[in-house]
C-alpha cells in the first residue's frame, strides 16, 4: 500500500485504430474494441481500488488524433472528476463510476466523429506517448510539497509499428528515461521492434499476449503491480529486443547502412550530400565534394 506522501499514477494509452479493429471484427467476433474497454477498465478500476491516493489516465491513440479518455475536458475542473458524483450507481464506489462513463462516453464521440480514409494503419502512437509524458510533468507540478509521484505508461498496441514516427518515437523513449517513468507495452498482434527497445531502455515490461479473449487477466497479473512488487513476483521472462535503427531516407529498418560522421544520420543507400546536414557540410567543408560517410554495422 502507498502512503498517501506518494502519489502513483498510471496513464494507459489504447490504440483504436478502427481500420485495425475494424478488420480484427471481421477475422475474429470475439475479440472486439468493446471488450478491449472493458479490460482496461478492470484494470483502471484495480489500480485506483488499491490505495486512496492512486491516480489514472487513460488515452484513445487514433490514426488522426490522441484523445484523452479519462479524465476528459469535462472532468478537468475537479480533482479526476471528483466533484462529479452524480452517475455513481448504487453501491458502486463514485470514482470507479465516474471514470468508467467518461472511458465510455469519450470513445463514443471519438468513433462518431472519425472520418476513415484509406486502408493505413498507422497510429498516432508517438503522439500519444508525448502526450502522456505532458500530463505526468502536469501531475507532478500540480503535487504539494513532501508529495512523490511514481508515474508509468501503459501501451495496449494493436496497429503495426510506423517507421516515419522513428524519431519522434525514439525522442519520447529518451525522455521518459531522463523522468524515470517506466513504459510498458501489452502487444496484441504483431511484435513491435519500438516497443521493444522503450520498455528494454526505461526497464517496463513486454508482452505479447497469446490469447486476446484473456487480456483483462494478463492485464491484472502482469501489468498491475508496481516495480516493487514486480521483484516479488514470476513474470514472463524479458523478450529479444529489436534494436534495428530506421533510415532517414526511406524510414525502413536497417542492420547495417552509412552513419553521417557529422549528425550521425543513418542511410540505407550511399549519397554523396547528407541530407540531414547539407548546410553545415557546406559550411565546414566547402572544398569536399563527398562528405565522410561510414559503413558500420548497426
Amino acid at each position: 500500500m502507498a502512503s498517501d506522501d506518494e502519489i502513483s499514477l498510471l496513464v494507459i494509452v489504447v490504440d483504436v485504430n478502427p481500420i485495425w479493429w475494424g478488420q480484427q471484427a471481421q477475422r475474429e467476433s470475439e475479440f472486439t474494441l468493446s471488450k478491449c474497454l472493458d479490460s482496461v477498465m478492470v484494470l483502471g478500476n484495480s489500480h485506483m481500488a488499491m490505495a486512496r491516493t492512486n491516480k489514472l489516465a487513460v488515452i484513445a491513440s487514433h490514426c488522426q488524433d490522441s484523445h484523452f479518455l479519462y479524465p476528459s475536458n469535462k472532468l478537468q475542473g475537479g480533482e479526476n472528476g471528483e466533484e462529479n458524483t452524480s452517475c455513481s450507481g448504487d453501491g458502486k464506489y463514485e470514482l470507479l463510476s465516474i471514470a468508467n462513463n467518461s472511458i465510455a462516453e469519450e470513445m463514443r464521440n471519438l468513433m462518431l466523429k472519425t472520418e476513415v480514409r484509406g486502408n493505413s494503419n498507422d497510429t498516432l502512437l508517438a503522439g500519444s506517448l508525448a502526450k502522456a509524458l505532458c500530463y505526468i510533468n502536469r501531475v507532478s507540478k500540480e503535487m504539494e510539497v513532501g508529495q512523490e509521484t511514481k508515474s508509468r505508461i501503459l501501451v495496449i498496441k494493436a496497429a503495426e509499428d510506423c517507421a516515419l514516427q522513428y524519431m519522434n518515437f525514439m525522442n519520447v523513449i529518451f525522455a521518459a528515461q531522463k523522468q524515470n517513468i517506466l513504459i510498458d507495452a501489452c502487444v496484441l498482434d504483431m511484435d513491435s521492434g519500438l516497443l521493444q527497445q522503450a520498455c528494454d531502455i526505461t526497464g517496463g515490461l513486454y508482452l505479447k499476449i497469446p490469447q486476446k479473449a484473456a487480456l483483462a487477466q494478463y492485464l491484472l497479473w502482469v501489468f498491475l503491480p508496481d516495480t516493487e512488487q514486480r521483484s516479488q513476483l514470476l513474470l514472463p521472462p524479458r523478450a529479444h529486443v529489436d534494436y534495428r535503427a530506421a533510415c532517414f531516407c526511406h524510414r525502413n529498418l536497417i542492420e547495417i547502412g552509412y552513419v553521417c560522421s557529422v549528425c550521425l544520420s543513418i542511410f540505407c543507400n550511399f549519397s554523396p550530400i547528407c541530407t540531414t546536414c547539407e548546410t553545415a557540410f557546406k559550411i565546414q567543408l566547402p572544398q569536399m565534394v563527398k562528405p565522410k560517410k561510414k559503413k558500420v554495422k548497426l
